[in-house]
């Protein structure tokens, strides 16, 4: 299965420019209708906002839509939901939030807004990439940990655990299609000394910043 990525967690984040307060919101959901009672439920919560614009996309539906809510046309949904088609995330909702402070931002001015606060969200969310693993046990001595390491992020692979006794163990996840040369590769570099163990399978979304 191809690999995707989806934010990691909900966030809210929050700041004022030129006195209008734009409060962001981030979460995964993965169909429409979880997006929609987000939605709802946001705009409850911020009933008195002048605007709760919002944006999102949904993989397996393939559903993709967004509104400005009362901002002018272009200014708030498709700057947002531009964050996520940039980034490459899916199955995601963002909603921002508007009270106005009674100056006027102009286009260009809510354009860098509404996509700040939106980034400013996904940030804080973070974001993971779903895909299927291959789960390693490495053990080694403490001279090699280091180097066993940045190794495994070189080949996109993530150290999930270590364990520390009289050697050291690297649990770690690596991408399907990498495990076999990978573990080829630490055998010969370390001449044999090393042989990665092959633990398990998963599909499933860990982080990546």
């Amino acid at each position: 299965m191809q690999e995707y990525y989806i934010p990691t967690s909900d966030s809210e984040t929050e700041f004022v420019e030129k006195r209008s307060r734009f409060i962001g919101h981030v979460a995964h959901v993965e169909t429409e209708e979880e997006a929609r009672a987000f939605i709802t439920a946001i705009k409850k919560r911020y009933h008195d906002a002048r605007h709760n614009c919002w944006c999102y996309v949904i993989r397996n539906e393939g559903v993709v839509r967004y509104s400005d809510d009362g901002e002018p046309q272009g200014t708030a949904g498709q700057p947002m939901l531009n964050v996520f088609t940039r980034e490459k995330i899916t199955d995601v909702v963002c909603v921002v939030t508007r009270y106005f402070g009674g100056i006027l931002l102009g286009a260009g001015g809510l354009v860098r807004a509404y996509t700040r606060s939106a980034k400013d969200a996904l940030d804080e969310a973070g974001v993971s990439v779903v895909r299927r693993w291959v789960e390693l046990s490495i053990p080694c001595g403490y001279n090699l940990f280091a180097k066993l390491q940045l190794e495994t992020e070189s080949w996109q692979g993530i150290v999930t655990d270590t364990e520390y006794g009289a050697d050291v163990t690297l649990k770690a996840l690596l991408p399907e299609e990498r495990a076999e040369d990978f573990t080829a590769h630490i055998i010969d570099i370390t001449a044999g000394t090393v042989r990665p163990v092959v633990c398990g399978e998963a599909h499933k979304a860990v982080p990546v910043r």
